[in-house]
C-alpha cells in the first residue's frame, strides 16, 4: 500500500461524527488492503465504506470491526473481562448523568457494542430503576458477582443489594470498598467498554478510581446553566490534572422544543459548553434535548423505548455514542502513565 492511500484513509472523514479517521482504522494488510476500524459502527456500514472507497480507487478493501483495550496506569492491573473502561462524570447533580450514562450504553450496544454499567453513585444508586427489575445479581461461589443481564447490558449497583428507599449510611471508607468490591468481583463478561457512572463532585469515589481502577478515558456531562459549567469545568480540571484523557463534553437538557407547536426554548440558557470548549480545547460530543418521553422513559425503566427506536433522539444518540468510541480509539494502546501523586486540600 502507498503511502499515498494510508494517508487518504487517515485524514478522510466518518460522515456520521465528522471526525478524520485518524488512528481509529489501523492497516492490518498492506497488499490486500485489510482495514481494521476500532470503533463500533453497526447500521453504518455502507456510510463508513463509502467514505473511504475515494482512497481505493479500483481497489477492493476488506473491512472489519475490533475495538482495541488499552492500558492505563502503571501498577494499576486491568480488570478481567473488560477492555475499556469509560467514566461518567459531572461537576454537580442534577444534570442528568445517568440518563446520559444509559444513553451511551444503549447506543453503543446499538452500534453492535458489548457493553456494561458500574452505577458507582453508592449514596443515590438509579440504575436499576433506570434500565428495569431485572432482578438481583447471583454469586456462584460466595464470592464473586454475576453482573445483572439488564436487556444485553452487563449491570452492577448497590441499588440491587438494598432496598430502593433506604439510605446508605456508610463512611468515606465504607464506600471505597464498595465500590472495588463491585468493580474487582463482578464477573464481567467480554466487555468492550465499562461504564461507570459516578456521584457528582471530586471526593472519595473519584479518587479511589484515579488511583485504583484502570480508567481509559472519561466524558463530562454539563447542562447550558453557567452554574453547572463552572462545576463540570473543576471536574474536567481533575481529570486533567490526573492524566485520564477527557474524550469531550455531552451539553443535556440543550434545548426543549414544544410538543405543540415545536417551538424551541433554551430553558437551562445556552453557550456553556461552548465556553468549555475554548478553554479546554476538547470535543462537543453531542447536545442533548430536555424531553418528556426520555425522562419517562428513564423513570419507568424502558430506556429501549427511547434509545433502541428509530428516531431523531436516538440518532442524536448514536452520534454521541460513535463520537466517543471513535476519539477512545485514536488514543495510544499503551498509556501507560504513572499514578498521580494527590495532594489533598486540608481544612
Amino acid at each position: 500500500m502507498s503511502e499515498e492511500i494510508k494517508k487518504c484513509i487517515q485524514n478522510a472523514h466518518n460522515p456520521i461524527t465528522d471526525l478524520t479517521f485518524g488512528k481509529s482504522v489501523e492497516i492490518k494488510d498492506k497488499e490486500s488492503l485489510q482495514l481494521t476500524i476500532k470503533f463500533p459502527y453497526q447500521g453504518f456500514e455502507s456510510e463508513i465504506s463509502q467514505a473511504l472507497k475515494p482512497c481505493f480507487k479500483d481497489k477492493h478493501a476488506q473491512i472489519k470491526t475490533q475495538i482495541r483495550t488499552h492500558k492505563t496506569k502503571k501498577g494499576i492491573d486491568s480488570i478481567e473481562g473488560v477492555k475499556n473502561i469509560i467514566a461518567v462524570a459531572s461537576g454537580k447533580g442534577g444534570v442528568g448523568k445517568s440518563t446520559v450514562t444509559v444513553m451511551l450504553a444503549k447506543s453503543l450496544q446499538k452500534l453492535g457494542a458489548r457493553v456494561a454499567i458500574l452505577d458507582a453513585d453508592i449514596y443515590g444508586p438509579s440504575m436499576p430503576r433506570m434500565l428495569g427489575d431485572y432482578g438481583k445479581p447471583t454469586s456462584p461461589d460466595n464470592k464473586s458477582f454475576i453482573a445483572v443481564n439488564a436487556d444485553g447490558i452487563q449491570s452492577m449497583s448497590l441499588g440491587y443489594m438494598i432496598d430502593e428507599e433506604s439510605p446508605a449510611i456508610w463512611r468515606g471508607s465504607m464506600i471505597t470498598k464498595a465500590l472495588m468490591q463491585m468493580v474487582e468481583e463482578t464477573r464481567w463478561d467480554d466487555v468492550d467498554y465499562l461504564l461507570i457512572d459516578l456521584p457528582p463532585g471530586t471526593g472519595d469515589i473519584q479518587l479511589t478510581m484515579v488511583q485504583k481502577i484502570p480508567v481509559t478515558a472519561t466524558v463530562v456531562v454539563t447542562t447550558p446553566q453557567d452554574i453547572s459549567m463552572i462545576d463540570a469545568q473543576k471536574a474536567f480540571a481533575m481529570f486533567e490534572k490526573v492524566e485520564i484523557p477527557v474524550l469531550g463534553v455531552i451539553e443535556n437538557m440543550s434545548v426543549f422544543t414544544c410538543p405543540n407547536c415545536n417551538h424551541e426554548s433554551h430553558i437551562f440558557g445556552e453557550g456553556a459548553a461552548d465556553k468549555m470548549l475554548k478553554k479546554f480545547d476538547t470535543h462537543l460530543l453531542g447536545q442533548l434535548p430536555l424531553n418528556i418521553n426520555i425522562r419517562q422513559n428513564m423513570d419507568e425503566g424502558t430506556p429501549e423505548n427511547v434509545w433502541g427506536i428509530d428516531s431523531e433522539i436516538s440518532q442524536k444518540g448514536l452520534l454521541v455514542a460513535m463520537k466517543v468510541g471513535q476519539l477512545l480509539a485514536q488514543l495510544p494502546v499503551d498509556i501507560n502513565k504513572d499514578i498521580p501523586e494527590l495532594k489533598l486540600h486540608n481544612l
